[in-house]
């Protein structure tokens, strides 16, 4: 693959100081301090960061599924202890494996090679929230092994139900999930490193409880439109301007032809209610 453009790096970054394969492609290296809660999206120049409950996977159609994008999302996956997304993610791409592999097929060994530099000898964890408990049982992530955090109640409705390669995290007793115990879990099992895929409600939820460190977002070059069917940008379910802006600084920038990849920090927290669905 050809190596994506650097057009501007924030001076001072911590650096995994990657294998020189994925380096090259990268254009640079790249790190995090942890614990730390990361967001990668893919979004239309308009906005849309999906296409509505009658188009699964509908990433791949705003992406057009560059090469370069797939690299990104996978060499993402490769630095972190977990992936986080929510049940309706999950059911929303029924055939996708959230590993590096499965989107990056070709760097595979050196997401692997990257993996065993940070102590990491499995692939990340995934890890699906769902308050009502509410998830695709059959789901091939699902079937090669996940975490399932929700609630006492949802704990119930999955019982039995789930494959035996998943486990429940309950981490709270009553009908809603904070996302700050779900992480506070997590952390107790090792995973500090979190990269979330999660979708625009998921990502409001970590927004709402200043939870969210850092967004990587891809650029795609097309025009999504919108009509009759909700078409969500990268936060659903949370007003934050006027009142409630959160600011971020741009600390990376990258290109490949007409896309741009883009790293930014969150600079203050805010509040919100807890994930109740």
């Amino acid at each position: 693959m050809e190596p994506l453009e650097l057009l501007y790096e924030e001076a001072g970054q911590p650096s995994f100081g990657l294998p020189a394969t994925l380096a090259t492609a990268y254009g640079g290296d790249l790190g995090f301090t942890t614990p730390c809660v990361y967001a990668n999206f893919v979004a239309s120049l308009d906005g849309v960061v999906a296409l509505g409950p009658e188009y699964p996977s509908s990433g791949s159609a705003i992406s057009g599924r560059e090469p370069a994008d797939r690299f990104v999302m996978g060499l993402l996956r490769a630095c972190a202890d977990a992936v986080l997304i929510g049940a309706g993610t999950l059911r929303a791409t029924p055939r996708h494996l959230w590993t590096p592999d499965h989107v990056c097929p070709q760097a595979a060994p050196d997401f692997r090679e990257l993996r065993r530099s940070l102590k990491r000898a499995t692939p990340p964890q995934l890890v699906v929230v769902t308050a009502s408990g509410d998830v695709p049982t059959e789901h091939p992530a699902l079937q090669s092994g996940a975490l399932v955090a929700t609630t006492a109640d949802g704990a119930r409705r999955l019982e039995g139900r789930l494959p035996p390669t998943c486990a429940i995290l309950t981490a709270v007793q009553g009908p809603a999930l904070r996302m700050a115990d779900v992480l506070a879990a997590l952390h107790t099992h090792g995973h500090t490193a979190v990269l979330t895929e999660g979708g625009p409600r998921l990502i409001g939820h970590l927004l709402g409880e200043g939870l969210l460190d850092e967004l990587f977002l891809t650029t795609s070059p097309v025009l999504a439109g919108r009509a009759g069917t909700p078409r969500p940008g990268v936060i659903s379910g949370l007003e934050l301007l006027p009142n409630q802006p959160a600011w971020t600084d741009l600390i990376s920038a990258r290109r490949r032809d007409s896309y741009l990849f883009l790293r930014y920090r969150l600079r203050t927290p805010s509040g919100g209610p807890a994930l109740a669905h």
